[in-house]
Order: C-alpha cells, then structure tokens, then sequence
C-alpha cells in the first residue's frame, strides 16, 4: 500500500458498541524508515540537540546585530528562542508518537497527504541546499586566517572540508554522531569560558579596554533600545535563522534506540540552553563593553578578549567559528539524505537520492546536498556579493516553510486526537493548539519584517511567487511517478 493510504487506515475509526470512536493502535508505516541502523546514543542526541542551537549567528553574527540594536538584541534572540522550542516541541511529540527518520515529511504525508510532504521535503531542501554554500565558503575564508593556509586557494580549502565531513557522512551514521558531538563539545565549552571569564570582569569590574563593566555600559549608552525598537524587531529574521538546526534531533531520532526515553530530555534542555548560552552571554555581552564597541566585522567575543589584551584569542575563536560551519555541513548533509530518501520512496524526489549503502546510509541524497555545495564555491567566485547574499537569504525561506509546516502538521495531529482517531503521547506540545497558531502567525510577522527591511531581505520575499511556481511545476512534474508509487504498493 501506499504510506497515504496506510496512513488513512489506521486512523479510521471503529464504532464501539456505545457509539464512541476507539483510536486504532495501528501505526502509520513509512516506507522511508526501513533499513536504517539505531547506532545512535544519548550522548549523541543531546550534543546534538546543542549543536543545533548553537551556530554561527551567535559566534560571528551577533557582533553586528549588537552593534545596530544595542542590548535589545538579548530579547530578539529569546523570543526567537521561545518560538524555536515551541517548533521542536511540537516535533518531539510527533516523534514520540511515531519515530521516523523522514521526520517531519513523514508526518506531513500522513496528516497532509503526499503534496504536504513533497511541499515540506522540498522546501527543507532549499534551507540546506543554500546553507551548503555558505557552510564549505566560510570554512575555506576561516581557514585563511591562519598562515599555514594562507597561499592555498580557497577553492582548494572549500573542497577538503566539504570532502572530510562527506566522507564521515557517508561512512555510518555513528561517525556523523561522533563528529557532531565533539564539534558540539568545542561550542559549548568556549561559550562556557567566555561566560565564565564575562561574569568575573562584571562582578569584580575589571577594566575591559578602557571600559568599566557594569550596568552603566548600558544605561549610559541609550538603555536597552538605544535606536529604538525597530532596529530589534528587524533583526528577527537574522535571528531566527540562528535556530534553524534545533529540528535536528527530530530526524536523528529515526536512528537511535528507546528514543521515547532519550528525546523529551534532549528537547527539554534546550529551553535552558538558549536562555543561558543566547540570551545569558548577549546580556554579558552588553554589560562588558558599551554596544558600539562591536561590529560585524569581529566576533564580539573576540572584541571582548582583544581589549583584554589575551594573546591568542583570535585564534581560539576562529577555530571555535570554524568548528560552527563545519558543524552546520555536517547537519545539512545528514538531514537532508534522510528527508529525501523519505520523498524518493515515495516517488517525489529522484529515485538516485532513495539508495541506500551497506552502512545504511542514504548516500544518493547526501551526494545531491554536496553538490550544491561544490556549485555554490564556484558561484562565490563569480556572483556579486548581493547576488550571492540573495541565494543564502532563501535560506530563511527554507527554514521558516519547514518550521510551518511542523506546525500545521502539528494542528492536524492535535485535532485526529481530539476527534479520537489516535492518541497523544504523554510528552506534549503545551497550550496546544494556541501554541501552533500563535507560531505560524509569528513566522508570517518574520517575513512582513523581512520584507519591512528592505534591500535583498525585500527582494527574497518579492520571489516567493516565484519558489511557489517552482514547486507546483516540480509536483506535475513528480506527480504521475507518485501515483505509480502508490499504485504499485496497493499491489
């Protein structure tokens, strides 16, 4: 059978003799999920559940976003926060529901039908396949910090990572758990010496540069909104992209073993983190040295250990920068091979990207991710710099589609549950279903901002048009081997 009629059988109800509906304990069965091996561990879900969560935006972004909204900028990244764990929240449910390594597709498929999956496939498709750009770019201009690397071309260095965190993709899924736990292990603990470092210099007021820590950095420097609050409220595009590895540990669930036990812990820590690691070291951040002390051009934990006079400290932070892009490479490369082996199967995606090796690794979609990479190197060589940031900026498109449309499928679970037609795991989305409403109305709110704010932001909002023309092509396009798929299951 096809995984949509599957999907319609188990969820049809049966009249009780008292005329109640009695949920089915049938489960949804996506062909997708077969083959894969459960070598995932706890320490791996966990470290990856913090990876997600810490990226790039915060070691090397928040330096310019402080500089334009001054200290306001910790509440942009803890209502953003807010919003990423109501998502992943509501994806753990899902997943404690029913498991699956094609994640979200696979939930989008029974609850929306095959068009919502290939929608949702598709569009996830799109975040990592522009983030792979960025990711294997910015290594390569990372690496050319040191001299070591500086006369080797950046092509050349764009390429050896891509090449080492492929080659550990497609191996087993245990070497990207192991990769992603340590690069995870290197975030946290510079985050963690910085806090600690941030906190002594505010409580004994060590002079940072000429500057005094304390809250007269921020009270004598415009307060909280020194420009204002728009300059905050505008930034909430940037940031949301920061969080947009927390879903994560959804897919990776699908590979690893008593996930009803390891994943409401891994996603329950992530609230904390956020608050501690996002919010706690901006707020540091803030009282250290007045905001216009920061720019884009500098890690702001750079800035801060430089007016220290800490040698070496660029260095450290550079490789901690390093380890945060390879790190999102190595999640997109992942992720993505398991949602589109989820689509293949069910005649969607190329059939190529559906081939699995001996390792159980889904190595075709793995490969498609990776070439969108190595495109995206030759492009950073020849595209303007706008041009360029237009590509990236569908990124965000990519993320806040997947986002919403882990909500609605969020929705629709809630209401079959409501209706009696299956049950909800104990591990449940809060305040459901005001939580996904309110959600999918602030993912609307980012692109009227991002669109408010003009310049490639405005312009990567004015082609939605022109990505939904793409994906209803797409669908006629995969349409009549969907149908074939279906057909060929019911026999």
């Amino acid at each position: 059978m096809s995984d949509r009629i599957t999907a319609a059988d188990p969820l049809s109800a049966t009249p009780a003799a008292s005329g109640a509906v009695t949920p089915s304990t049938t489960p949804h069965v996506d062909a997708g999920d077969a083959g894969y091996r459960k070598d995932l561990k706890s320490r791996h879900i966990n470290m990856i559940a913090i990876g997600g969560a810490i990226g790039t935006g915060l070691f090397l972004g928040a330096g310019g976003r402080m500089a334009s909204a001054g200290p306001s900028l910790f509440i942009a990244y803890a209502v953003c926060g807010l919003f990423a764990f109501f998502v992943v929240r509501a994806l753990g449910e899902l997943v404690l529901y029913r498991p699956s390594s094609g994640a979200f597709v696979s939930y989008a498929r029974e609850f929306m039908g095959e068009k919502g999956a290939y929608t949702a496939g598709w569009l996830y498709f799109l975040n990592w396949s522009t983030t792979a750009v960025a990711d294997i770019t910015a290594a390569a201009t990372y690496a050319h910090f040191w001299s070591m690397f500086s006369d080797v071309p950046q092509w050349i260095l764009a390429l050896i990572a891509l090449a080492v965190v492929l080659a550990a993709n497609l191996i087993s899924v245990k070497y990207f758990g192991e990769m992603e736990f340590w690069f995870a292990i290197i975030k946290v603990a510079a985050l963690v010496a910085f806090m600690v470092v941030g906190i002594f210099l505010v409580v004994t007021s060590h002079d940072v540069g000429g500057h005094t820590p304390g809250l007269a950095n921020i009270t004598d420097n415009g307060g909280i909104f020194p420009n204002g609050m728009m300059p905050m409220l505008l930034l909430i595009q940037g940031v949301v992209f920061a969080y947009a590895s927390v879903e994560l540990c959804g897919v990776a669930a699908g590979e690893t073993e008593n996930p009803e036990k390891i994943m409401p812990k891994a996603i329950n820590s992530i609230m904390w983190r956020v608050g501690l690691f996002y919010v706690g070291s901006v707020v540091l951040l803030a009282l250290i040295l007045p905001y216009t002390a920061y720019s884009g051009d500098q890690s702001p934990f750079v800035t801060v250990f430089d007016k220290l006079g800490i040698p070496g400290a660029a260095g450290v932070m550079n490789l901690v920068v390093l380890t945060a892009a390879l790190s999102s490479l190595n999640s997109g490369l992942y992720s993505t091979g398991r949602i589109l082996r989820s689509m293949s199967l069910a005649g969607s995606a190329p059939k190529f990207t559906g081939v699995m090796n001996k390792g159980g690794v889904p190595y075709g979609g793995i490969l498609l991710t990776a070439g969108f990479g190595v495109a995206g190197v030759v492009l950073d060589a020849r595209m303007p710099e706008e041009a360029f940031e237009l590509v990236l900026n569908f990124a965000s498109i990519g993320i806040i589609g997947t986002w919403a449309m882990i909500m609605v499928c969020s929705l629709l679970f809630v209401r079959r549950a409501d209706e009696g037609k299956l049950v909800r795991p104990g591990y449940r989305l809060p305040w459901a279903p005001y939580t996904q409403i309110v959600t999918l109305i602030f993912l609307g709110s980012v692109l009227v901002l991002m669109w408010m704010d003009g310049g490639v932001g405005r312009t990567t909002v004015n082609c939605l048009p022109l990505i939904a023309a793409a994906l209803v092509g797409g669908w006629f396009l995969v349409r009549g081997r969907v149908r074939a798929t279906q057909a060929d299951r019911r026999d």
